[in-house]
């Protein structure tokens, strides 16, 4: 199975992404790692990823592309993959279908986390966790079992990500609304757009997307 894995930050596309690597041998492809790994590898379009980067410009849909395609023939790959961060805009996800056309491989489904945007917003801007061992809580679905210690190490040292606060989170789904949601009409007339409730717990949201990947 190849699938896009779409929805705004904060919707749990990672987690989700990390059980089907689990679960079902699949392999998450982010664009973030992908341009990393490709730096570090020194490949030619790795290179010039390095350069654009050092020169403090954007990567180019160009480059992206090429990091993907190289990224593709890899054996790993073979055992399906999930798109998480691209594409991105109706731009990108043409160049993916000429890309994916040109390897011989297909989209079985591109599957929306759909989230209510304030729950989300609450959801985000009250997660915080352990300084030590990373362990995640929150203000108020998950304190600690014992207040001002993680239940998993003992440590009384805990932290939250700066950005984790509600003029960020909103700024960031507007981003998502304006420029990645859009992708959708491109793929609905094909029939593989799917849609989970992304604000079901975590275990729920697993199931369902389980179920799109067997059929039923």
């Amino acid at each position: 199975m190849n699938i896009i894995l779409l929805g705004p930050p904060g919707a749990g596309k990672g987690t989700q992404a990390q059980r089907l690597e689990q679960e079902r041998g699949m392999v998450q492809l982010s664009t973030g790692d992908m341009l990393r790994a490709a730096v570090a590898a020194k490949s030619e379009v790795g290179l010039k990823a390095k350069a654009v980067m050092d020169a403090g410009e954007l990567v180019s849909d160009e480059i992206v592309t090429g990091i993907l395609s190289d990224r593709l023939d890899q054996d790993d790959v073979r055992r399906g993959f999930i798109l998480d961060g691209y594409p991105r805009t109706d731009v990108q996800a043409k160049s993916l279908d000429h890309l994916l056309e040109q390897k011989g491989m297909k989209l079985d489904y591109v599957i929306e986390l759909a989230v209510d945007e304030d729950a989300l917003v609450d959801r985000i801007t009250g997660r915080f966790s352990c300084a030590s061992c990373g362990e995640g809580y929150h203000d108020r679905y998950k304190q600690p079992k014992v207040e001002g210690r993680c239940d998993i190490c003992g440590s009384e040292a805990f932290k939250r990500r700066p950005d984790d606060n509600a003029e960020t989170v909103r700024t960031r789904l507007a981003e998502y609304r304006a420029k990645t949601a859009p992708i959708l009409p491109h793929y609905e007339p094909i029939g593989i757009v799917r849609k989970v409730d992304g604000m079901a717990p975590m275990a729920e949201v697993g199931t369902a997307i389980k179920g799109i990947l067997d059929g039923r």
